[in-house]
């Protein structure tokens, strides 16, 4: 074999099927059974809860030793009818795992079975995705799950003039702020997924288990009449686009762009929405805007030259990357546990004007990415609190930002996207290297 193989140890990314979780999470009075091992539903359970801070329910088919051998047919069609009968969702969406991936079950001719036997359990919306988590991370389990729902349930019709939006994987504050541009649009747009309820809701008067909240399975099936298609997802592969898919079965017009974060990429996402809209950009964000710019020259002596290493899902990293650039610190070090054709070409373009050109690690671990920030001299690091050891052995800060954010609270309300969301992080940002500055002057309050 040529070439050395080291294995990763400690990746960039997370189980796939708990990208489908996620996914399912934002449908309205849906539910998600995991095809396979009890201790898989109850890892994504845990990682899932401790970042959002909501409970989360996760069904499993829970399978044993003798159907890791046998098949798990029958452990699947049990796990399906116990379900529908506790929780009677209108939409449920089966994702496979390495062991059911493994052995070779097919869950499509499995849930066909069901169907034919059990056909009251027609009216639930059964939705299979395959999601074994030793091909791709839970981005890819994300986007496969978006690219499911519009494959199962998307219809055509009469053009309509409504929008839709498939932001990726992004905060419930996101989703919100992404609500609030389409209404200042004027814009009627359904969102795919909408977590903006189901992973941060209020104190309610009782439990329920499948929370309020979500995209309406209604919206779902309009999309194939929509007016356009806006996606955020310039690092995907294109067969995991659920905007193309609608293009290639309905002719929906469909633009795929960076996630706005940072003012560069927000631009282009405002530009977007106000040539599809036919009017100009709202006044209420061009203040925004301004007041960016302005919060951009406080914070350029703090910022300028500073050196990062930024790491994540490749969409975020991607936007995070624009930003860093965007306000004056160098992303020496851009890091995913994906990547890809797409993932390097908009890094690239992106960071184009730096005189030191990042160096970019695809499908890579946090032992590279440690590596390659000590190698690289970094300032701060910048991701997720799956870094946090990176910063603590060289000695430099962490803005944690992106999923999970584990040993801080608030990860589901933090905004990154717009103007708005900019400005956010470059408070984060520049606040994050001041105290650091401060942790080594030895001692308290000091203008900066």
């Amino acid at each position: 074999m040529a070439g050395n193989f080291v294995s990763t140890t400690n990746p960039c990314r997370m189980c796939r099927p708990l990208g489908a979780c996620l996914a399912f999470r934002g449908i309205e009075d849906s539910m998600v059974l995991l095809h396979g091992s009890q201790g898989c539903s109850t890892y994504m359970r845990r990682y899932i809860s401790s970042h959002f801070r909501e409970p989360v329910d996760i069904a499993s088919s829970s399978l044993s030793e003798k159907s890791a051998v046998y098949g798990g047919a029958e452990s699947l069609k049990r796990g399906v009818k116990n379900v529908v009968d506790r929780y009677s969702p209108r939409v449920l969406g089966i994702a496979t795992t390495c062991l059911t991936e493994t052995i070779g079950d097919d869950v499509e001719l499995i849930i066909g079975e069901l169907l034919r036997d059990e056909p009251a359990l027609r009216e639930v919306e059964i939705i299979p995705v395959s999601t074994p988590s030793y091909s791709g991370g839970h981005y890819n389990g994300f986007h496969d799950s978006c690219v499911a729902l519009i494959s199962r349930l998307a219809q055509g019709g009469p053009r309509g003039d409504g929008v839709n939006l498939f932001p990726g994987f992004l905060s419930p504050a996101d989703i919100r702020h992404l609500k609030d541009v389409m209404d200042g649009f004027g814009l009627s747009a359904v969102i795919i997924p909408d977590i903006s309820e189901t992973l941060d809701g209020g104190i309610v008067d009782s439990y329920r288990r499948i929370p309020a909240g979500g995209t309406p399975l209604e919206a779902v099936r309009r999309t194939g009449t929509a007016a356009f298609s806006l996606e955020f997802s310039a690092a995907t592969p294109g067969r995991q686009s659920a905007a193309l898919l609608l293009k290639e079965s309905f002719s929906v017009p469909a633009e795929r762009l960076p996630a706005p974060i940072g003012i560069s990429y927000s631009d282009r996402f405002f530009q977007a929405v106000s040539r599809r809209a036919g009017r100009p950009v709202p006044e209420h964000f061009a203040r925004q805007r301004e007041r960016l710019l302005d919060a951009m020259v406080d914070a350029h002596k703090y910022l300028s030259g500073k050196r990062a290493a930024v790491y994540g899902d490749p969409d975020f990293v991607l936007g995070l990357s624009s930003f860093l650039a965007d306000v004056g610190v160098v992303p020496a070090v851009i890091a995913s546990g994906g990547g890809g054709r797409e993932f390097i070409s908009e890094l690239e373009l992106a960071c184009a004007h730096l005189e030191d050109p990042p160096e970019i690690l695809t499908y890579t671990d946090f032992g590279e990415i440690a590596r390659a920030a000590a190698a690289s001299g970094v300032d701060l690091l910048v991701g997720t609190s799956k870094g946090n050891h990176i910063a603590r052995e060289l000695q430099v800060p962490l803005m944690r930002a992106g999923f999970p954010i584990h040993d801080r609270i608030g990860g589901q309300r933090m905004l990154h996207v717009g103007y708005a969301g900019a400005m956010a992080l470059l408070d984060l940002l520049t606040n994050t290297i001041i105290a650091g500055a401060q942790d080594e002057l030895g001692y308290g309050y000091s203008y900066m």
